[in-house]
C-alpha cells in the first residue's frame, strides 16, 4: 500500500470528496492565513516578562501538537494555535493589571485546560453551554474584540494620552503611527479582496517600509537581523514553568479570570469549530460535529501542551475557513499545517525583527472581526442588548475587561429580576464570583 492509498483510507479522502493534492494546497492556505500568530503571540506575551525566543518556540510546539491531535484523532480540517484574545488577557490583565507572576498564570492555564478536558469527555460541556445566557456570551466575544483593537491602536501609536480627554488620536507626527494607519487600511483592502494570508502580507509590507522610515528616536523602525535563518535559542525558561503554589495562594482572587478563560474557551472555541465544519459541509444530520468528543478533547489537550511549553490557551482558529474554501475536508490538511509550523522554526531571526507598527494593524483588524457577533444582537428586549452594549462601553473606555464582564452579568441579572424572571444558577454563581473579585481586586498581587 503506497502513501496515497494509505492517506485515502486513513483520512477518508474519497468518502469526503477530496484528494491529497487539494488537501495539501488547502493546508498551505490555512497556514498562510494564521501564520501571523508566530509574530504576534511572542510579541504580546513578552510584554509579561517572558522570553521572546522561548515564546516563539512554544507557539510553534503548541500549534503543531494541537493541530496534529485534531488531524489524526478527529480527522477534521481545523488548525489550532495560541488564541488571540486569551493571550492579551493573560499578558495585559492577569500579569499587567492584576500583578500575578506569569508562572502562576501558566499554572492557571494548565489547570483550566485539564478541567476543560474532563468536561469535553463528558456531557457537562453541552449542559454548561446551554445554561449560559446569550447576551453575556455575546458581550464577552465583542468586549475582547474591542480590547484587542484598543491594544493595537495603542501599541501602534494611534492612541495617545490627551490632557483634555484622557485619550486622543495621534497627530501622526512620527513614522510609526503613519505605518500603523497605512497597515490598517491595507489589511482592510486585502480582506475585502479575500487575499489568503492578508495579515501576514500586511506585516511583511509594513516591516519592509519600516527599514526606510524612522521612529521618534530617529532610528529605522525595522532593524534587520544579523542572520535571516536560524533555529531559536532555547533557554528552557518557559518549559514547565508552572507555579501551582502561587495559584493556590491567589485562588480566590484568580477565580473570576480563571472562569473567564474556561468560558471563553467553551464558547469561542466551540463556535469556531462549528463554524469551520459547517463551512466544510461536514456537520452531522442532527447538527453535531463529527467525532465531537475527539475534537473537543484535542482542543483541550492543545492548551495542556501549550501551558507546559510556556504559552497561553490554545484554541481552534477561524482562519481554518480559508483552507476549507480551498478544498480542505479532512485532517490531512491539518498535518500540512503542522509541518509548515515546524519549518517556521528556521525563520525565527526574521520574524522577531518585525516591529510593533507592523503587528498593530493585525490586532486592530482581528479585534474588529470579533465584533461580527453584533449582527446577532437581539433588540427585542432591553435585557438582550443592554448588557453586551454596556460591556463594550466599559471595555472601550477603561480597557478593564474583568470589570466590564462583571457589570454585564450584574445588569443582566437585575433586568431579569425586574421582569420577575429567575436568572438561573449559572448566572447567580457568576455574579457571586464577580462580586468577590470587585471586593478584592485592590489587593491582587
Amino acid at each position: 500500500m503506497n502513501f496515497v492509498e494509505w492517506a485515502d483510507r486513513y483520512f477518508q479522502l474519497s468518502a469526503r470528496g477530496t484528494t491529497p493534492t487539494r488537501e495539501v494546497v488547502a493546508g498551505c492556505t490555512t497556514f498562510a492565513a494564521m501564520s501571523y500568530i508566530l509574530v504576534v503571540n511572542p510579541l504580546i506575551l513578552s510584554g509579561a516578562g517572558m522570553d521572546r525566543n522561548g515564546l516563539f518556540l512554544a507557539t510553534i510546539v503548541s500549534a503543531m501538537a494541537a493541530t496534529l491531535v485534531m488531524a489524526l484523532w478527529a480527522n477534521l480540517p481545523i488548525a489550532l494555535a495560541p488564541g488571540m484574545g486569551t493571550n492579551i488577557v493573560f499578558a495585559q490583565v492577569v500579569v499587567g493589571q492584576m500583578g500575578v507572576p506569569w508562572q502562576t498564570g501558566l499554572a492557571m492555564v494548565l489547570l483550566n485546560a485539564l478541567v476543560f478536558l474532563v468536561l469535553s469527555l463528558t456531557k457537562w460541556r453541552a449542559r454548561i453551554v446551554a445554561a449560559f445566557p446569550e447576551p453575556v456570551k455575546l458581550g464577552m466575544q465583542c468586549s475582547i474584540g474591542v480590547f484587542i483593537a484598543w491594544l493595537g491602536l495603542r501599541s501602534g501609536g494611534l492612541l495617545v494620552a490627551d490632557a483634555g480627554s484622557l485619550v486622543g488620536f495621534s497627530r501622526l507626527h512620527d513614522g510609526g503611527a503613519w505605518l500603523t494607519l497605512s497597515g490598517i487600511l491595507l489589511t482592510a483592502m486585502l480582506l475585502v479582496r479575500r487575499v489568503p494570508g492578508a495579515f501576514l502580507l500586511t506585516m511583511l509590507a509594513v516591516s519592509v517600509l519600516g527599514v526606510f522610515v524612522a521612529g521618534a528616536d530617529g532610528r529605522p523602525l525595522t532593524t534587520l537581523p544579523s542572520s535571516w535563518i536560524g533555529l531559536p535559542v532555547f533557554t528552557g525558561q518557559l518549559l514547565f514553568a508552572l507555579d501551582f503554589r502561587g495559584f493556590a495562594s491567589h485562588f480566590m482572587l484568580l477565580l473570576p479570570v480563571t472562569l473567564y478563560f474556561l468560558l471563553i474557551e467553551f464558547f469561542a472555541g466551540t463556535a469556531t469549530m462549528f463554524g469551520v465544519i459547517r463551512s466544510a459541509g461536514l456537520l452531522q444530520p442532527n447538527g453535531d460535529l463529527p467525532h465531537a468528543r475527539a475534537a473537543f478533547a484535542a482542543d483541550a489537550l492543545g492548551s495542556v501542551i501549550g501551558a507546559a511549553a510556556g504559552t497561553s490557551t490554545v484554541t481552534a482558529y477561524v482562519e481554518s475557513v480559508a483552507g476549507v474554501e480551498a478544498g480542505a475536508r479532512t485532517g490531512l490538511s491539518g498535518v500540512v499545517v503542522a509541518a509548515l509550523f515546524g519549518l517556521a522554526l528556521l525563520c525565527g531571526p526574521l520574524l522577531t525583527a518585525i516591529p510593533a507598527c507592523a503587528t498593530a494593524p493585525v490586532l486592530v483588524m482581528v479585534g474588529l472581526c470579533m465584533l461580527d457577533g453584533l449582527r446577532e444582537l437581539d433588540t427585542s428586549a432591553p435585557e438582550n442588548y443592554l448588557p453586551p452594549l454596556l460591556m463594550l462601553l466599559v471595555t472601550a473606555c477603561s480597557a478593564d475587561l474583568m470589570v466590564a464582564l462583571a457589570l454585564g452579568c450584574f445588569i443582566y441579572t437585575l433586568m431579569l429580576l425586574a421582569r420577575r424572571r429567575w436568572p438561573g444558577a449559572m448566572v447567580l454563581g457568576l455574579d457571586a464570583v464577580f462580586m468577590l473579585y470587585l471586593a478584592l481586586r485592590g489587593h491582587i498581587g
